[in-house]
């Protein structure tokens, strides 16, 4: 046999040996992180409502705080917890939908893994929720999920993940590069001003230094931020409307129709003084020329959108009892920033239907409005609708104050997908600040080798598959030419 006939077999054999020993040179592990998603359920037990919220995380950490990525929620059918107070039993067993549709949700081989968090949120003039938080707890419990407490929110608490939420949201803890890997963000913090039925709240940052005492420390990012909430009693929705009805009624007490500028023309309704002269909130009068508790007034609308922006300063600056709202802005505790994110059904409305960066002219669209157009924009009653002006004319006055809005309406558009129910965004905050305690999957390994050698083994076993094509090609042409010279003398003897 010829050194041809030879050579591609040995070419073989040396490629095949070479690899063998290429293969058994040292290694070093290679650590690959899990990046299937994970699972994490915050109940929201509030006063008049419950929602479980189901919050998606993939097994990454960011400064040893999760990236919460997505929001799905379940509202359960029914009153909030306060009123099962005479059955706690059945509170219990309003959570079962709830609890199958989240099973539905996250994968079943999850379940033991996913944590679950119960909180409530409840004012000082409610009930004890303990014993009804203890048959929640019984029912959690049961679940395929791994329970790991409830907890009664106090009211700094909760504004606290508020601004958690917001300025997640936001992204002001840190962003994304253009490689898709997380930076510190380099933007200040946002504050959120939350407006309720009864009170207004202002959450911000404040510096170490100034940091009181009933505020709340949170370890974030790696960063480690205070958190202070100011309360303005008598500042909610509710509140507001009933003050500045006072005001109109005590200025024009000798008529027994009132005239609004807060309210749409044609629209009217009959107030009892004592409705709206009452408690802690009501406006001091020196004089004794007051109505009876016992008598109505017919109050109507009549549309003047720069008429009810003085009334409302006027109003808030002569009763006042926050410093913060009826001052500058300087001559107070200062925040670290003025930029705020308000939250409130009256500017969530406002952004939808009159849409525009500037706080004056929105304003002053929503003050126009007929009841028409009011009814026409919203599915919400009436009676709600016409209060959303006097909201508004207090975010204005605040902006005359030294403190500045974000009504830009993609900021609002993420805020709204990413929390998924604005009212209940604590929820957000508070897993977000829980994440910490959540250990990190432990990473899997492969074995890799250097880049070197691995070119040099494609280099090889190409050689091997080029020597094998080779070597049949040859043993192929050599049949063929024994076969022909075969039939060629076969020829030749005939």
């Amino acid at each position: 046999m010829s050194w041809r006939e030879l050579l591609p077999p040995w070419l073989v054999i040396i490629a095949g040996l070479t690899g063998i020993v290429l293969l058994c040179v040292s290694t070093k592990d290679v650590p690959i992180t899990p990046f299937r998603t994970k699972y994490g359920i915050v109940v929201d037990a509030g006063p008049s409502r419950t929602i479980l919220f189901i919050y998606q995380w993939t097994t990454t950490k960011a400064n040893k705080t999760r990236v919460i990525r997505e929001c799905s929620s379940c509202p359960v059918q029914g009153p909030g917890v306060s009123n099962y107070s005479d059955s706690p039993q059945t509170v219990g067993k309003s959570l079962e939908p709830c609890l199958n549709w989240a099973q539905k949700e996250i994968p079943a081989e999850q379940h033991s893994q996913t944590p679950l968090y119960l909180g409530a949120t409840t004012s000082k003039r409610q009930m004890n929720l303990t014993h009804l938080l203890a048959a929640l707890t019984v029912a959690l419990k049961s679940s395929p999920f791994d329970f790991q407490g409830a907890k009664i929110l106090s009211s700094p608490d909760k504004e606290a993940f508020d601004w958690v939420a917001v300025n997640y949201v936001l992204e002001n803890f840190f962003k994304y590069d253009w490689r898709g890997q997380l930076v510190p963000s380099g933007k200040g913090m946002a504050g959120v001003l939350s407006v309720g039925g009864t009170s207004t709240q202002l959450t911000s940052k404040v510096e170490e230094n100034q940091a009181p005492e009933e505020g709340v420390r949170l370890q974030l990012y790696g960063q480690m931020h205070n958190v202070y909430t100011r309360h303005c009693p008598c500042h909610g929705t509710d509140q507001l409307r009933s003050r500045l009805l006072s005001m109109l009624i005590q200025d024009q007490r000798s008529a027994k129709t009132v005239s609004n500028p807060c309210w749409p023309l044609t629209y009217s309704r009959e107030v009892q003084w004592q409705s709206v002269h009452t408690g802690p909130c009501a406006l001091s009068d020196d004089t004794l020329d007051i109505p009876s508790p016992e008598e109505v007034f017919n109050i109507t609308g009549s549309s003047n959108p720069t008429a009810c922006i003085r009334l409302v300063q006027s109003l808030l600056n002569s009763s006042s009892s926050c410093s913060f709202f009826k001052h500058s802005l300087s001559s107070v505790f200062k925040p670290l920033r003025t930029r705020f994110l308000v939250i409130s059904e009256a500017m969530d409305f406002m952004r939808e239907t009159v849409p525009s960066p500037d706080l004056g002219q929105a304003v002053n669209r929503l003050c126009g409005m007929s009841v028409k157009e009011l009814v026409k924009k919203s599915q919400k009653s009436l009676d709600t609708l016409v209060d959303y002006c006097i909201v508004s004319a207090f975010i204005f006055h605040l902006g005359t104050k030294g403190y500045t809005f974000d009504f830009d309406g993609s900021i609002w558009t993420a805020f709204q997908k990413k929390m998924g129910d604005t009212s209940s965004g604590w929820t957000l905050g508070y897993l977000l600040s829980l994440t910490n305690t959540i250990p990190q999957d432990s990473p899997s390994f492969l074995k890799g080798i250097e880049p070197g050698v691995w070119s040099l083994l494609l280099i090889l076993f190409v050689m091997l598959l080029t020597g094998s094509f080779m070597r049949i090609s040859y043993r192929v042409m050599v049949k063929e030419n024994s076969f022909n010279n075969r039939n060629s003398s076969v020829f030749d003897d005939n």
